[in-house]
């Protein structure tokens, strides 16, 4: 698969809440930024952890607004929806994604502007 086509589809799986077939696109060391470099997660294990919190949200849901690739990096912008502490609302995020060999190997995030329903 190309990069574009292994960041579609996690964020297909990611909206079916498919945290096993999700998994096997992420490198066993990948890791999870905030970016530019706060670490939220290293490793396959920590990252499956982070996702299967998030998956059991009834509302979850990402909308892919844009997509660019350059090589194998892959920047999307998208919607999500989530429940969060103070309740379900959206957030604005831009998702920057590494991909080698068919795999996620590191990943940035840059969230925007919640907005409570």
């Amino acid at each position: 698969m190309t990069p574009a086509e292994v960041v579609a589809l996690q964020l297909d799986l990611y909206n079916a809440r498919d945290l096993d077939t999700f998994m096997t696109l992420w490198a066993d060391d990948a890791q999870m930024f905030e970016h530019p470099a706060t670490l939220l997660a290293s490793g396959a294990a920590a990252i499956r952890e982070r996702h299967a919190i998030r998956f059991r949200e009834p509302n979850l849901h990402a909308r892919l607004v844009s997509r660019m690739v350059i090589g194998n990096k892959v920047i999307d912008q998208e919607v999500v929806t989530r429940t969060f502490p103070d309740g379900p609302g959206t957030l604005e995020v831009v998702a920057i994604y590494e991909v080698v060999d068919g795999k996620i190997a590191v990943s940035w995030i840059i969230a925007g502007t919640m907005t409570l329903d």
